[in-house]
Formats: structure tokens, C-alpha cells, sequence
């Protein structure tokens, strides 16, 4: 893992770097949608975007200049423009079209919690919108410059606080600034033999404040938590007042205000650090690969790998549609062609493929594998050997590239996630995919849906799907809107939550009530009222706004 940081994500998607996709990919997407392996829809020139004018006025400029200093507070289109949106589907048309219909009125570059106290008391008083930006990959909109009807919008850039602020090795506990991103903080602990632990697939660019307001899973969760299991403390800088919650073990002082911080996605104040339990670095990694023949006999081994306490620190199982797309970016070398060879006589054709992967000292994983490897055989399944897991291990970053490189191409790109108990995992699995495939079809463009489980708990799972289809000429937002729309509705109505891990946003917050209940709502009202008073922090995002609340 590098210990150089990565460069601030592209204005018009992912990254630094140009992907091109795996000829077998490009073959798979031409039988199934037409689709050829060439660019068709290039974004614009980042000097051809169109933007509204800033209504960011000289006063508040100076207030904010002198809160900050003046250099950190821009006005400049490219820096209003990367700051203009996350990085879902329809963040990515938009950008790529170059028409923004909203963007931030300035970006402001707070580097202390001083600073962040001051400009949203400015900005309190001055009734403009903050919106809280970390790496900026949200995928539900969670950065989205939305005003609300307010006159004015800053982006609030963390990108200052980027430092460790104490490293307790005696607790295993570490404090880090809100705007460090995943390669930073990993290559600071190892200097001290610890790691997080915490590799989601946004790890490059995402901030670890990021993690916190939306309580984010990373891959490898089944050995070291999610990142709201992992964090201890944090300050939470609200318009009100600073809320600092100290490290501590879990204690019995009232409903746990450190949870309620958790998750807040930047609706009731910026999380400037967290305090966050580390672990000591894994000497050895075994990541391999598994063949189930279907998907009820994948579910079934997980099930029992969680439930008798044999689950490996990262375990994947994809359905018989997504392993169909994996084998088709393998290519069809000498390897592969044995590897479906051998799975035919075993009467994996159509199989389904898990990576599997434990971390720690050569003597425990042993035992675990040993342990975990009769629950597999026990369902019927396969071993492929260790190629696939470190095949997966290298890549495991790289989906997001490819994606740029999809659209591209005129490919229609997405995903979607929920989570649910194991009894009602097939229902939520099976409604979700019909939704999609019945509004997609229904507008000429039938899809490939494919989903894998990688969180997996004593009472359930998340489902994590992929969608691929032909872009409808002029109609790409409508397209997704609708099947959205549409795998939403079914994902409630089967009795699925409405996010496991990319977090509510802008996007998903008309569910809300589905998810908490309106007694729910008035609470998560009620907290956003006494932290922020003037309603100012991240308008849109988590619960809908009342009407009256958009006039102030």
C-alpha cells in the first residue's frame, strides 16, 4: 500500500489514471447490449462546464475570509466545480455533460475546529448553507450543493485536517483529523506496526470524517467491524456548540450520543476528528477463491461460517451473474479455460464465486481456515486455489475506474446496496432484481443485474448490486431514475433497509420514513433543531426538509 497520497479525484469521475476495459468485458457487454469498445460520450472540457453564477456577496466573503484566512476561501469555477457533486451515476452524467444546476457559492478550506466554529457561525448568521466535503465520493448525493431556497451555499473542504493527532498504543486507540483519506492514515500506523483495518472501495479518496457521518463498511468488516464499531470518540463541531466525546470503553451513561453523531451525514455538524480503536498489522494475508454450485448453497455455508464464529476477516460470495462478468474480465487464457473446464464436471457451470480471505499470524490462520474450510465443503463447495483471492486482493480498488471507462462507452453503471435478515435475504435478492429488469426492459434496454453479499452478521446480510445496460440516447437520467425508483420501493416493501453502507444522502431521504417512522423523523428533526438552529447544515440530506424549512 502506498504511502504516497493519492491526487484529488478527477473533476468529471475517479482517479488519476485512464482504464481500458478487458476485452472480455467489451465482448460480454456487445452480445448482451450491442455495445462497442469505443468512446462515444467523452465528458467536456472542465472550460465547457456550465455553472450558475456564485451569490456568495463581498460581505460574507470577507467574513468567511477573515475566519479562515483569505486564500482559503474560493471562488474560482474549477474548485466550485469539483466541489459540485459526489460521484453516483447521476453525479457523473452531470458533470461529464457539463450542466450543473447547482454548485457551491465558494469552497472554504477550514484547517482547525476553531475555524470550522467560526464559519458556521458566520455562516449562521448570515442564513447561507454548509455542506460538509470530505473525499468527496458519496454516491447518494450526501455532498450535493442543494440550497434549499437559501440565498447562499459554501462547501466546507476538510482537505486541511489531515494529520494523527495521538496514537495510544498502550489502549490501541487512535485520534485522526477528519480530512485524512484511507492510504494516509494506513501509512501512518504502520510506521507504528497497526493498522484500521477499514478498506472500503473508496479507500483511496474517501476521509476518515467521511466514514464516520456515514457509517461506512469496509471490505473487510467480518474481521474488523464497520467503521462505526470501530470508533471510540470524535468532535462534532455543531452551529450550537462543540460536542467533544472523549474515548471511552462502552459505558451505561444514556442513549449514546456518540451513535448519534455517528451517521449524521453533515446534517447537524462537521466531525472535525475521531478517536478510533487500531489493531496491530497483519503478518500474513490468505485470500482464496470458491466455487459454490448455486447461490442457496453459498448463502447456506455463510450463514453457518457467522453463526458457529468461523467467518473470514473478508468474505465475498457473488451470484451466478456477477461471476459470469468476473470470468469475462479474467479473459479467456489457458488458466481460465481450465478453471471453467474443471467447475463443468463438477457441476459448477453456473456457479457462483466467493473470495475469502483471513488475516493475522501464520498459526491462527491456519486453525481459522481449517476450521472454516469444512463448513465450505460441507455446502458443496469448490476450491479454485489462493490465484483469484490475490487477483481480487490487487484489484479490489479498481471497479470506479472502470466504471469512467463504461460510461465512456454509452454503458448505463451502477450500484445499489441494502441489508437483510437471512430469512428474508432471497425475497429482498428477488425483488429487487425483477424491479430493475421489469422497468429497464420495459424502456428497450434490458439489463444485467448482478449482486454479492460481502457483509455478512448473525441476522443477515447486505446485498450489494450491480447494474449494466445500454444508455438511452437523451434519456440516461430518467433511465436510472425510474429503475431506482423502482429497486427502492421494492427493497421497503420486501422488508430490506434502506442503505447498509452507502448512507442515506439526498437520494435515498423520501424512504425515510419507511426505514425510522415518522416518530423517527420528528426525533432526527428535533436533534438537527437544538444542534443547529438555523437550519443551515447539509439542507436535504437525510430527512426531508419541511416546507417551512426551505424559507430560512
Amino acid at each position: 500500500m502506498s504511502a504516497q497520497p493519492a491526487p484529488p479525484l478527477r473533476w468529471y469521475g475517479w482517479g488519476d489514471r485512464d482504464t481500458v476495459p478487458p476485452p472480455g468485458l467489451m465482448q460480454l457487454l456487445n452480445d448482451e447490449f450491442g455495445v462497442r469498445d469505443e468512446v462515444v460520450a467523452p465528458p467536456v472540457l472542465l472550460s465547457e462546464v456550465q455553472l450558475p453564477d456564485s451569490a456568495l456577496s463581498d460581505r460574507l466573503r470577507r467574513r468567511l475570509a477573515a475566519a479562515v484566512g483569505a486564500r482559503n476561501v474560493v471562488r474560482d469555477s474549477p474548485d466550485r466545480i469539483r466541489h459540485a457533486a459526489g460521484r453516483s451515476y447521476l453525479d457523473l452524467l452531470a458533470l461529464r455533460a457539463g450542466r450543473l444546476d447547482e454548485a457551491p457559492d465558494a469552497v472554504v478550506h477550514a484547517g482547525t475546529v476553531q475555524e470550522i466554529a467560526r464559519v458556521l457561525k458566520v455562516c449562521g448568521e448570515d442564513g447561507c448553507a454548509v455542506v460538509p466535503y470530505g473525499g468527496g465520493t458519496s454516491v447518494v448525493g450526501g455532498v450535493a450543493p442543494h440550497h434549499a431556497g437559501r440565498h447562499a451555499l459554501v462547501s466546507l473542504a476538510l482537505d486541511r485536517l489531515d494529520a494523527v493527532l495521538d496514537v495510544d498504543e498502550e489502549s490501541l486507540l487512535a485520534t485522526l483529523q477528519a480530512g485524512m483519506r484511507g492510504p494516509a492514515v494506513e501509512a501512518k500506523l504502520a510506521q507504528r506496526g497497526l493498522t484500521l483495518g477499514h478498506f472500503p472501495q473508496s479507500f483511496e479518496y474517501a476521509s476518515v470524517g467521511g466514514f464516520a457521518a456515514t457509517r461506512s463498511a469496509g471490505q473487510a468488516s467480518s474481521g474488523y467491524g464497520r467503521f462505526d464499531d470501530m470508533v471510540r470518540g470524535l468532535t462534532l463541531v455543531a452551529p450550537h456548540g462543540e460536542l467533544a466525546l472523549r474515548a471511552n470503553p462502552p459505558n451505561a451513561a444514556g442513549p449514546s450520543v456518540l451513535q448519534i453523531a455517528l451517521g449524521s451525514e453533515g446534517t447537524l455538524g462537521v466531525i472535525s476528528d475521531v478517536t478510533v480503536r487500531v489493531r496491530p498489522r497483519a503478518r500474513l494475508r490468505h485470500y482464496a477463491a470458491w466455487s459454490f454450485a448455486d447461490m442457496d448453497s453459498g448463502v447456506a455455508a455463510l450463514r453457518e461460517l457467522v453463526v458457529r464464529h468461523r467467518v473470514p476477516d473478508v468474505t465475498r460470495l457473488s451470484d451466478a451473474e456477477e461471476t459470469r462478468v468476473s470470468l469475462a474480465m479474467a479473459g479467456d487464457g489457458a488458466a481460465t479455460r481450465v478453471a471453467r473446464r474443471y467447475l463443468q464436471l463438477r457441476g459448477h457451470a453456473r456457479g457462483c464465486l466467493a473470495i475469502l480471505g483471513w488475516e493475522g499470524a501464520g498459526s491462527d490462520i491456519g486453525l481459522r481456515k481449517r476450521l472454516a474450510v469444512r463448513v465450505l465443503r460441507r455446502h458443496g463447495a469448490v476450491a479454485l486455489g489462493t490465484a483469484p483471492g490475490r487477483a481480487w486482493l490487487h484489484s479490489r480498488f479498481d471497479a470506479p475506474y472502470l466504471r469512467d471507462a463504461l460510461l465512456d462507452r454509452a454503458v448505463l453503471v451502477e450500484t445499489l446496496e441494502t441489508a437483510s435478515t437471512w430469512a428474508r435475504l432471497s425475497n429482498v435478492r428477488d425483488a429487487v432484481t425483477a424491479a430493475l429488469h421489469t422497468v429497464l426492459s420495459g424502456r428497450g434496454t434490458p439489463p444485467l443485474v448482478g449482486y454479492h453479499i460481502s457483509h455478512a452478521y448473525p441476522e443477515g446480510a447486505s446485498l450489494y448490486f450491480t447494474v449494466l445496460a445500454r444508455q438511452e440516447n437523451d434519456h440516461q437520467v430518467e433511465q436510472w431514475l425510474e429503475a431506482k425508483r423502482a429497486a427502492t420501493d421494492a427493497i421497503m416493501r420486501a422488508g430490506g433497509t434502506l442503505t447498509h453502507h452507502h448512507a442515506v444522502g439526498l437520494d435515498h431521504a423520501p424512504w425515510m420514513s419507511g426505514q425510522v417512522g415518522v416518530v423517527g423523523i420528528d426525533a432526527i428533526r428535533a436533534l438537527r433543531s437544538a444542534l443547529d438552529p438555523a437550519g443551515i447544515m447539509n439542507p436535504g440530506k437525510l430527512i426531508p426538509y419541511p416546507v417551512s424549512d426551505s424559507n430560512r
